[in-house]
Order: structure tokens, then sequence, then C-alpha cells
């Protein structure tokens, strides 16, 4: 029996909470919570002090994203981290002010909407990165228990890069696209500027799942969350030949949602997600399902649960699966779609 899970649906819920995005936007929000500073493409965080801008708004309204933190989301999130509500507590509180609860509320008022420009967000400038040397990527390789092949499949295809950063050698995960950027030390440490091992580099558009251009005929799309699974999936789609059927993407961040944009490519595609095993893994998966399944993709979700690594402790992740404990090897046999 395959190790997967199929996410449920919130049904005619799904379609209520949609509607009331489409109804209700971040800026509707920031001006009723009365937040400090406006909603643009490029400005100071609503929920902390903060000397130079790091956060940043869509176009639409609907996205954001807070470089400082690695937070981002839609308008329901957003409400979240603004009244510290509980996410079921946020959800009833957004359908209530949208006017589509089940409460006697009405919807706050259409403020007249502010000029904006048509077009995307402009793609971020990064600096140069470098496809690294062979031993850069053996390096690598030992580092996240990979395959050196797979690693050097991710370099061609312009996945994988390496760079200096703050005085650091950091491998990089980004795409054709250039709009989005994570790097993370070569020792595996922690950037001790923002106290985390996932540097997203600012500007990027935080949701935008990594490597979906890279694949224009892709009929399966393996979702990983995060840099080292991102890899991972490379590594087992590598080792087990499905390079021609599978083709990985990455999201990174468990808090994003999948970019706007980026959802027409998944019609009509069929979609494993790789979740973490944990609380933030499991809400994201649940989150882009209903997403993916909005479009006509079909999706499913591969469980670690109860898996072990070889010293005993448990998997919780895709790169964890490298480790595997060899009494729970078989189970990976359907890892791949």
């Amino acid at each position: 029996m395959p190790r997967q899970t199929q996410p449920c649906g919130e049904g005619s819920l799904a379609m209520t909470i949609e509607d009331a995005k489409a109804r209700l936007t971040i800026p509707d929000l920031w001006q009723h919570l009365d937040l400090p500073g406006q909603p643009k493409a490029s400005c100071k965080s609503p929920f902390r002090e903060e000397k130079h801008a790091s956060f940043s708004v869509s176009a639409d309204g609907h996205l954001f994203n807070d470089f400082g933190t690695n937070e981002g989301g839609d308008a329901v999130e957003f409400l979240r981290l603004a009244t510290a509500l509980s996410p079921e507590a946020a959800f009833r509180k957004f359908l209530e002010l949208a006017g589509g609860g089940t409460h006697e509320a009405r919807p706050l008022p259409k403020r007249p909407a502010p000029e904006r420009k048509p077009e995307s967000k402009p793609k971020p400038t990064f600096p140069d990165f470098l496809p690294g040397t062979d031993a850069e990527l053996h390096e690598l390789a030992a580092l996240r228990n990979l395959s050196f092949h797979a690693l050097n499949l991710a370099r061609h295809e312009g996945l994988l890069r390496f760079v200096e950063r703050k005085g650091r050698r950091a491998w990089i995960v980004t795409d054709s696209e250039r709009v989005n950027a994570q790097a993370r030390r070569m020792d595996g440490e922690p950037w001790a500027e923002i106290e985390a091992k996932a540097w997203t580099l600012a500007g990027s558009w935080g949701g935008w799942p990594l490597g979906v251009r890279n694949w224009p005929r892709a009929e399966a799309f393996l979702i990983a969350e995060g840099g080292p699974d991102f890899l991972a999936a490379m590594h087992f789609i590598f080792e087990r030949g499905a390079e021609a059927r599978c083709y990985p993407l990455a999201m990174l961040g468990a808090k994003m949602s999948i970019h706007a944009d980026a959802l027409p490519i998944f019609t009509g595609k069929r979609v494993r997600l790789f979740p973490h095993e944990d609380t933030a893994g499991q809400a994201a998966a649940e989150r882009w399902t209903r997403q993916l399944e909005a479009v006509g993709a079909e999706v499913d979700a591969f469980s670690f649960s109860g898996l072990r690594k070889a010293d005993g402790s448990p998997v919780g992740d895709l790169n964890d699966c490298t480790q595997i404990h060899p009494e729970d090897a078989h189970e990976l046999e359907s890892l791949l779609p």
C-alpha cells in the first residue's frame, strides 16, 4: 500500500474563503487594524520596529512576504500575525470581516483602491551566483548525504549555485526565473545575523515554486519543502532513473502560499507533496492542496510518519530519507509517483 495520504479539501468552505480573499485584501486589513506605515512592494514591517524596509505586499494585495522573518502568505495569515489569533480563530475572523461568515457581521467598507502598477513585482537583482567546483559539489553531497551526480544535474539545470555571503561560502537554490533564491552555509551552521540556517535573499518572491519553468513538458511534479529537500528530491529521482517522468520543485517555507502566477502551470498535472513531518508542514500541505486542486491538479502527499533513520531517530523530511533505517527502506518503494 503506498505510503501517501490524500489531504482533504474543504468543499464549499474552500470556495467561501476564496471568495472572501477576493473581496478582502491585505491593504484593507492594514487600514482596518490601523497598522503603521503603508502596504507597498517595499515597506517596513507593520509587526515590529525596523530601520530598513524588509516587508512586501503584492501588487494585487493578496500576498505578503516578510524577508526579516521569512514569514509570508495570504491575507488570512496576515490577519493571524497582526492579531495573534490562532489559525482557526483568524480564519473565522477573516470570514466575518469579509461578510462571508456565519456571524452577523458586515463587510469592511471598501476604501478607494490606490493606484497600482498593473505589472508584477519586478524581478530582484541578485549578486552573481557561481556554478561552483566539483569539490564543492562533493562537499555538499557529503553534508547532505546526497548523490554527487544528482547535485551535478541540479547545477546543470541552474537550480544549484554557490556564493560568498557575509564572509561565508554558501550554496544557493534558485532557478531560471531568478525571482527566488535562498542561501545556506556550506558548513551547515546557522547564519548569525538571522539565527536561522536558511536565508531568503531580499526581494525574492517567497511563494514562487523553484524550478516550475525548468520543466515545461512536465507531467508529474514533486514539491519539496525547503532547499535540502529540493536537492533530496533530485537525489531520489536520479537514483531511480525517473528523470523523464518526475520533476522536482521547491517551496521555500511552509508558511508560503503558492504564487498565483504559478498556479496555472499545474493545471492537469499530477503533483506529490513532501511536507515536513510537523504541524507547519501538514498545514502547508493542506493549503497547497487547496490551491492546486482549485486549478485542476491531481494532488497527494507522502507521509514520513513512523519512518526511522539509521540511528533510530524519526524521519522528519525528505532529506532524512537518504539515511533511512534498513528495515524501513521498503517503505520508500512508493516514494515517487
